[in-house]
């Protein structure tokens, strides 16, 4: 009896010689397409409860889920590879690579939207100066220490500086909202000059290491018409089609961000590059209704971002921080030193008490959301090798807590928290920007 493959099968009723041979491959490729859906499943499953666990430990050890997600990527990581099962974790396929570009680009999103547009007009001296600083201060700073005391590459270096000048918007944030400061005009100052800082990144990372061709030219014209054209357009959907079970407007969104993402990625550049600008333009926008921004963040955070963190994490490798822990002292050292020499003085000129120059300055020395993507950026890209990935990812997570926590625990300004009135006339905005579902 003759055996067909399904790309040659007959698939007549007539063709009684191939029946069974034919029956047989089709149910094959059934069962392969199950087999796979069933792999996809288990997978998402297995990376959402570790979701899970982290958002628990976080919740006790009251720091940021996203940051836990990432440390939990790294255990993870190394039990898969001290049992040979490094590829079971999936970090490499393609559909969770999706899953995981797709909550980068959103978070990135959500960070230029949330921010207030009257922070940057009523503090405009102080944000852009604080932010340049903050910038610049360590991004040649930690360039110079990758250079010439560790012995990177040209390339590498610039990239660890771009890596470690950044300031997490997403744990700046939390903690504005979480003490009540983001309600006072010195939490907007450093929300806004956080804002400075991380734009400075984006653009660094995109000039530095985006091969400048026309592709770039025609990415840049049409996001810049793009980001003209958005703030009409979108208020003209919303008032004609918002307001239904379409969710017209979150499908709008999602469309321009993956649509210059897409872009964005065809001449070169990061994905994730478009989305903060996107997020800026819109941001009067969206905090037009703060329900729908809730459930905008519900999706990113309760779905994609864990698998963006958890996967970051994967790729960090223990070994090789054990193997060298100096250069690991030697890179978070860097990044804070500068940070704290640069901005100190700098903040003094704006803030005369020393708890509040102490607690902004620490705030503006944190990493987190930038600072992976950046150094993921350098991997994907074969800028970096995995070590040297390993040692930015991790000093980028130490970044995000020890200034947050030194900051918290000795420099919190208290006599500029809201009284206990202020703070519960606030309190069902805040509930609903906080919590995720």
């Amino acid at each position: 009896m003759g055996w067909s493959s399904p790309d040659n099968c007959p698939g007549t009723a007539n063709d009684s010689y191939y029946v069974v041979p034919c029956a047989y491959a089709v149910a094959c490729a059934h069962s392969k397409e199950d087999s796979l859906v069933e792999q996809i499943f288990t997978v998402a499953a297995f990376w959402l409860g570790l979701a899970v666990i982290a958002a628990m430990v976080a919740y006790h050890l009251r720091v940021s889920a996203a940051l836990i997600e990432i440390c939990v990527g790294v255990a993870v990581a190394a039990v898969a590879a001290r049992f040979g099962k490094v590829e079971a974790l999936g970090s490499n396929q393609q559909w969770l690579t999706f899953l995981a570009s797709s909550g980068a680009v959103l978070l990135t999103f959500l960070a230029g939207a949330e921010l207030e547009p009257d922070v940057i007009q009523t503090k405009l001296r102080e944000v852009t100066i604080v932010g340049l600083v903050g910038f610049f201060a360590p991004f040649l700073g930690c360039t110079v220490v990758a250079r010439y005391i560790l012995h990177w590459g040209t390339q590498a270096s610039l990239l660890a500086g771009v890596a470690l000048s950044t300031t997490s918007m997403a744990v700046v944030y939390a903690v504005m909202l979480e003490t009540g400061l983001n309600k006072t005009e010195y939490g907007k100052g450093i929300l806004g000059a956080c804002f400075i800082n991380d734009i400075g990144t984006v653009i660094a990372l995109g000039l530095l290491f985006a091969p400048f061709t026309y592709k770039t030219i025609v990415f840049i014209a049409v996001t810049a018409v793009v980001l003209v054209i958005l703030p009409v357009v979108s208020r003209w959907l919303t008032h004609t089609y918002g307001y239904r079970t379409a969710a017209i407007r979150t499908k709008w969104v999602i469309l321009i961000l993956f649509g210059l993402g897409a872009l964005a990625t065809w001449s070169g550049s990061e994905s994730v590059l478009p989305a903060y600008l996107v997020g800026m333009v819109l941001a009067e926008f969206c905090n037009g209704d703060a329900f729908w921004l809730r459930r905008l963040r519900t999706l990113t955070v309760g779905f994609l971002t864990p698998f963006y963190f958890i996967r970051a994490g994967t790729f960090v490798s223990l070994p090789a921080l054990i193997a060298a822990p100096l250069v690991f002292v030697v890179l978070l050292g860097g990044k804070v030193l500068t940070k704290v020499l640069g901005l100190y003085p700098v903040i003094g000129r704006f803030r005369r008490k020393y708890d509040e120059r102490w607690y902004y300055t620490l705030m503006m020395s944190t990493g987190l959301t930038f600072g992976t993507i950046s150094a993921l950026f350098g991997l994907s890209h074969n800028i970096v090798n995995q070590q040297q990935y390993s040692f930015l990812v991790a000093v980028v997570i130490a970044s995000a807590v020890v200034p947050t926590l030194i900051a918290g625990i000795a420099f919190l300004p208290r006599h500029l928290l809201p009284t206990p009135d202020k703070a519960l006339e606030a309190m069902p905005q805040e509930n609903g920007l906080m919590e995720e579902g």
